[in-house]
C-alpha cells in the first residue's frame, strides 16, 4: 500500500511540525463474536476454518479516534496514519472532509492546519490473522474468541488513526465496547459499564438489537507514551491477580496491582505463582538500582495465542507468547528463558517506555539495555544465578551470526524507513548491543553505569532521546570520554577475533603471552577490549581448573599480557575468560588439542560454555571440520551439566550436520548422532531434565528403522525407557520424524489431534502433515503458504517448518526455482510479518549447492529495484548458503586428509 512504509525523513518533518496533546479512542469489538462476518454470508467465519475469506471482505470493527494536536506552522499540511478497509467520516476542526478524497488506504491527508487542531476519524478497521494490529483468535477447543494487540513498530494504525512514530508521544484515553461476559484490559485500569446493543454509538444504520449485549470499558488516561506501546486485550481470558508493595527509604509506599492472563484452555497449565515471583523480584531489583518508581500503575501480563514475538513491553499490559505456559514437562532452561523475558520486558518500562528513542535508528537504546538488564537482574535477583552462561552460549551466538552477514550494521543503525526498522529487531540490536553494554560496565564500572541510568531516567522522563543523551550522562558519572568508545563499539560493524600467542622457556614457563586481535577485511575496525585471560590445567582428580587469571585492556593488533609472564605452562589458555567482551575466541594449538581430549573435564560451566561457543564459531568459519565438531559433541556433551548449554549443543550439532557436513558424510554423521543420542538417553539419570533433552534430540536425529521402531513403541506404550514420561508435547516430538519419513500417515496424525484437539495440537498437526514425504503434500503446503492468505501466522509458521525437512532435499528441489519467481509478489501482497516468514522460511537452503547460490545472486542482480528489506533477506540467506558451502568443502577436505 503506498504510504505504509513511513520514512525517517517524513517522520522528522512531521515531528518538527506537530505536538500531540492527547488521544481519545473508542473501539467497538462486538463484531468479534458475530455469527455473520462483515461483508460475509451467515455461518461460521471463513477465516476460522482455514479457508479464504468471502469476497465481501474481512471481518471489521468500528474505531473512532479523536486527536488533539498543535501545529507550529498554521496553514501547513501533514497526514495521519490509518490502515483500514474503509473510513466512514473524517472531521478536522469541525469541518467534514470527504473520506474518498483524503484517505488512500494508509494515510489521511490533512491540510490548512491551525495552531490548535482536533481530528476525528470514524473507521472500519480489520481484525488481524497475522499477529499485526488487533489479532483475533478462535480457540478450536471451545470456540471462544480472544483478541489482543501487537503494534511494534507501526501497527497501531491498523486499530486507530494516529501519528505513528515514536517521538510524537501523548496521553491516551481508551473506551472499548466488548461482548457481555468478556473482560477488557488496557495500559491503564479499566472500569466496565452495561451497554445494550441498540444504544447510541452503534454503527450508522445498524438495527436495534443487531449487536449482542455488551459492556463498555473506560480506561484511565495513560502517561505520555508512543503509539506502538498502547495495548488492548479482550475476551474470556482466565485471569489471576496478586499485588506488589514497596516502602521506600523516605517512607513512601508504592502498591502495584499485578495480574496474569491466558486462554481458558491453558488455565490448568498456568503456573501464575512463578510468574508473579519473578515479577516481584524484578520490581525489587529495578527499584533498588534505578531510583525511579515504576510509573505506569498496574502491571498485567497477558500470555496470548499466535504471537509473533517473544513478548512486548506495553506499559501496564505486557504481552507474551503463550508458549511460555508449559503444557508438558520442560527443563530448567525453559523456566530461565521465561524469567529472562519477563525481566527484559520489565526493564523496558524504564528503557523504552519512560524514555524512548526518537527514531528506530536508536532502537538499541531500549532493546540492548533490556537484553542486558534482563540477564543482569535475573542473575542478581532470581534463582537463575547462572544466567550469564546462557547469555554467553545462546544470546551471543545469535549476535555473532548476525554480525557476520553482509547486512551487518552498527548497533546505532541507519534506519531509513519502517521496513528497515522491522528487520533490525535482530541479533545486533539485541544480543550484540547487550554484549557491548556488558563490556561498557567493565569499562566504566557498575556503579557509574547505574548512576548514569538513574540520571538518564530523571532527565528524560516521558521524552525521547538519541545516542548523545545517554553518552553525556555516562561521561558525567564515569569521568571517561565516551566518544572513542562509542565510535568503536556503537558506530561500527563487525566482530573481532582474539587469539593467544604464547612462548615458553626451557622450564615450561611463560616468557610472553600476547593477545592478537584481527578483523575481517569488510569491517577492519580493531576495538578496545577489557578482557580476562585464564590459564587452566588439570588437578590430580583430572578436572581442568583455572590457576591464573589476568584482566587487561586489549587494543590494536597485538597486546602483551605482562601479568602472566612466568606462570607455569597451561593446558588451556582461554581469552575472554568470564565473558567480559564481545569477540570470537580462538585457541592456540595446544589449547585446541586439550579441548578435543578434555573439554568435558572443564570444571567451570561458564568456561565450558565459552569454549563450546568458540568451537562452534570455528566450525561456522570453516576452520574446523563438521565431523570434528560432531565428534566433540558425541564425546563431551554427555557430561555437560548446564541444561541450556546442552540444548544449544544439540541445536548446533543438527545445524552442522544439515548445512556444513560434506554431502557424502551426512548419512554416516546422522547415524553417529542418533547412536550417541540413544546411548545418552538410556544411560542418563532417569526422570531428569537431561533425559528429556536427550529424548527430544534423539527424535530429531532418528535415522534407522530401529530408531523409528523405538519412537513408535514409546508412542504406543510397547517400549519403555526408565523414568521417561511421554506427555503430549513429547508425543508430538516423536510423531513428526515418523511423519517426515513416511511412517505416520494422515490418519495417524488425525488420531493424535483427537488426543490433543487444542490450538497447540492444531499447530503440531499442520507441521506433521506438511512434513510427509509426498510430492502432493509438498504442493499443497506450498500453495497454502504462498498462494493463499487463509492460514493464520501461527499456522503459516507451522506449515513452513513441516515443509522444510533435511531428509527431503530431492523432493524439495523443484521449489528452488519457484521460490525466486514468487518472492517479490509475496512481499507486495502479504503483510510484512507473513512475507518475512515466507521469504526466510522457504529459501532453498537445503539444496546446499552452488546452483542455488548462483540463483540467489542472479535474483539480486536482476532485482535491483526490489524493496530493500526483501533484498536484505535474500542477501542474508545467500550468505548463509555460501558459508555452508565453505563448511562442506572444509569437511570434505578433512576426509581426504585422513
Amino acid at each position: 500500500m503506498p504510504g505504509e512504509n513511513l520514512s525517517r525523513d517524513e517522520a522528522r518533518e512531521r515531528a518538527g511540525l506537530l505536538s500531540v496533546d492527547g488521544y481519545e479512542v473508542a473501539l467497538d469489538l462486538r463484531s468479534a463474536v458475530d455469527s455473520t462476518p462483515d461483508g460475509g454470508a451467515p455461518g461460521a467465519d471463513a477465516r476460522d476454518s482455514g479457508t479464504p475469506e468471502s469476497p465481501g471482505g474481512p471481518r471489521t470493527f468500528r474505531s473512532v479516534t479523536t486527536i488533539r494536536f498543535r501545529c507550529t506552522e498554521p496553514g501547513a499540511a501533514t497526514f495521519a496514519d490509518l490502515i483500514a478497509p474503509s473510513v466512514t467520516s473524517v472531521t478536522l476542526n469541525g469541518t467534514g472532509l470527504d473520506p474518498a478524497a483524503v484517505f488512500d488506504g494508509s494515510r489521511i491527508a490533512l491540510e490548512n492546519l491551525q495552531a490548535e487542531n482536533v481530528l476525528v476519524v470514524d473507521a472500519q478497521c480489520a481484525y488481524s490473522r497475522t499477529g499485526e494490529g488487533l489479532h483475533r483468535f478462535v480457540d478450536p477447543e471451545d470456540g471462544e474468541v480472544y483478541l489482543y494487540t501487537q503494534y511494534e513498530p507501526a501497527d497501531a494504525r491498523r486499530v486507530f488513526a494516529n501519528f505513528e512514530q515514536p517521538d510524537l508521544k501523548a496521553p491516551y484515553r481508551f473506551e472499548v465496547t466488548a461482548p457481555e461476559g468478556w473482560t477488557v484490559w488496557g495500559n491503564g485500569e479499566g472500569t466496565p459499564g452495561d451497554r445494550p446493543g441498540d444504544e447510541p454509538g452503534d454503527e450508522p444504520g445498524a438495527k436495534p438489537g443487531a449487536k449482542p449485549r455488551a459492556n463498555t470499558w473506560h480506561f484511565a488516561e495513560t502517561k505520555p507514551i508512543s503509539t506502538y506501546i498502547t495495548a488492548i486485550a479482550a475476551g474470556p481470558y482466565h485471569y489471576v491477580t496478586d499485588s506488589y508493595r514497596r516502602t521506600f527509604d523516605d517512607g513512601t509506599v508504592l502498591e502495584i496491582p499485578l495480574g496474569a492472563l491466558c486462554r481458558k484452555g491453558l488455565a490448568r497449565h498456568f503456573d501464575a505463582d512463578d510468574v508473579f515471583l519473578i515479577t516481584k523480584q524484578g520490581l525489587d531489583f529495578f527499584h533498588d538500582h534505578f531510583d525511579y518508581p515504576y510509573p505506569f500503575g498496574k502491571y498485567d501480563q497477558a500470555f496470548v495465542p499466535e504471537y509473533n514475538l517473544g513478548a512486548m513491553e506495553n506499559p501496564g499490559l505486557v504481552t507474551f507468547r503463550e508458549e511460555f505456559i508449559f503444557r508438558g514437562r520442560v527443563t530448567r532452561a525453559s523456566y530461565e528463558r521465561r524469567a529472562n523475558v519477563i525481566l527484559h520486558e520489565m526493564a523496558h518500562m524504564w528503557f523504552g517506555d519512560l524514555v524512548t528513542m526518537r527514531w528506530w535508528d536508536d532502537l538499541w537504546l531500549k532493546e540492548s539495555f533490556a537484553d542486558f538488564m534482563g540477564s543482569f537482574s535475573m542473575v542478581e535477583a532470581t534463582r537463575f544465578t547462572d544466567g550469564w552462561i546462557t547469555f554467553a552460549n545462546n544470546r551471543k551466538s545469535w549476535a555473532y551470526r548476525a554480525d557476520q552477514l553482509p547486512s551487518t550494521h552498527p548497533i546505532t543503525a541507519d534506519i531509513r524507513d519502517l521496513e528497515d526498522a522491522k528487520l533490525n529487531f535482530d541479533g545486533i540490536t539485541y544480543a550484540k548491543g547487550a554484549s557491548v553494554l556488558k563490556q561498557l560496565v567493565a569499562y566504566v564500572g557498575k556503579d557509574a553505569f547505574l548512576e548514569g541510568a538513574r540520571r538518564y531516567f530523571k532527565r528524560h522522563a516521558y521524552g525521547n532521546t538519541r545516542l548523545g543523551d545517554l553518552l553525556s550522562v555516562l561521561e558525567e558519572t564515569s569521568g571517561r570520554d565516551m566518544a572513542d568508545w562509542s565510535r568503536s563499539w556503537l558506530q561500527t560493524a563487525g566482530v573481532n577475533s582474539l587469539t593467544p600467542q604464547v612462548l615458553y622457556d626451557a622450564q615450561d614457563r611463560i616468557t610472553e603471552l600476547a593477545v592478537v586481535q584481527d578483523a575481517p577485511e569488510s569491517h577492519p575496525e580493531l576495538r578496545p577490549h577489557r578482557v580476562a585471560i585464564g590459564l587452566y590445567r588439570r588437578t590430580p582428580e583430572g578436572e581442568l581448573v583455572r590457576y591464573a587469571r589476568a584482566e587487561t585492556d586489549v587494543a590494536g593488533p597485538r597486546t602483551v599480557v605482562t601479568e602472566l609472564a612466568g606462570a607455569e605452562k597451561p593446558e588451556l589458555i582461554l581469552v575472554n575468560d568470564d565473558d567480559l567482551t564481545y569477540c570470537k575466541v580462538r585457541f592456540d594449538a595446544g589449547s585446541l588439542d586439550t579441548l578435543r581430549a578434555r573439554l568435558g573435564d572443564l570444571a567451570d560451566p561458564l568456561a565450558r560454555a565459552l569454549c563450546w561457543s568458540a568451537l562452534w564459531n570455528l566450525t561456522r568459519d570453516a576452520l574446523m571440520p563438521t565431523r570434528d565438531f560432531i565428534a566433540l559433541v558425541l564425546t563431551h556433551a554427555g557430561r555437560e551439566t548446564d541444561i541450556g548449554v546442552l540444548q544449544m549443543l544439540h541445536t548446533w550439532a543438527r545445524s552442522a550436520l544439515t548445512h556444513y557436513a560434506a554431502p557424502n558424510w551426512r548419512e554416516q554423521g546422522g547415524q553417529l548422532l542418533a547412536e550417541g543420542a540413544l546411548r545418552e538417553l538410556r544411560t542418563t539419570e532417569p526422570a531428569g531434565q537431561h533425559q528429556l533433552t536427550w529424548a527430544r534430540f534423539f527424535a530429531s536425529v532418528a535415522t534407522t528403522e530401529a530408531d523409528f521402531q523405538l519412537l513408535r513403541g514409546l508412542l504406543d506404550g510397547t517400549a519403555k525407557i526408565d523414568g521417561l514420561v511421554v506427555d503430549q508435547e513429547l508425543r508430538w516430538s516423536f510423531l513428526e520424524p515418523l511423519a517426515s519419513h513416511g511412517l505416520a500417515d494422515e490418519s495417524v496424525v488425525a488420531a493424535e489431534l483427537a488426543r490433543d484437539d487444542t490450538a497447540s495440537g492444531k499447530r503440531h498437526q499442520m507441521r506433521c502433515l506438511a512434513a510427509r514425504p509426498s510430492a502432493s503434500v509438498k504442493a499443497q503446503a506450498w500453495a497454502q503458504v504462498v498462494e493463499s492468505d487463509a492460514l493464520s501466522n501461527a499456522l503459516v509458521e507451522a506449515t513452513i517448518s513441516g515443509f522444510v525437512q533435511p531428509a527431503q532435499r530431492e523432493l524439495l528441489a523443484p521449489y528452488a526455482a519457484r521460490y525466486f519467481e514468487v518472492i517479490e509478489r509475496v512481499w507486495t501482497e502479504r503483510s510484512i510479518q507473513i512475507a518475512m516468514d515466507v521469504v526466510r522460511g522457504l529459501f532453498p537452503a537445503l539444496q546446499g549447492d552452488r546452483r542455488t547460490l548462483d540463483a540467489a545472486h542472479a535474483w539480486l542482480d536482476t532485482h535491483q529495484d526490489a524493496a530493500p528489506a526483501l533484498r536484505r533477506l535474500v542477501l542474508e540467506a545467500g550468505d548463509d548458503l555460501a558459508r555452508a558451502l565453505r563448511g562442506q568443502e572444509c569437511d570434505a577436505a578433512a576426509a581426504t586428509a585422513i
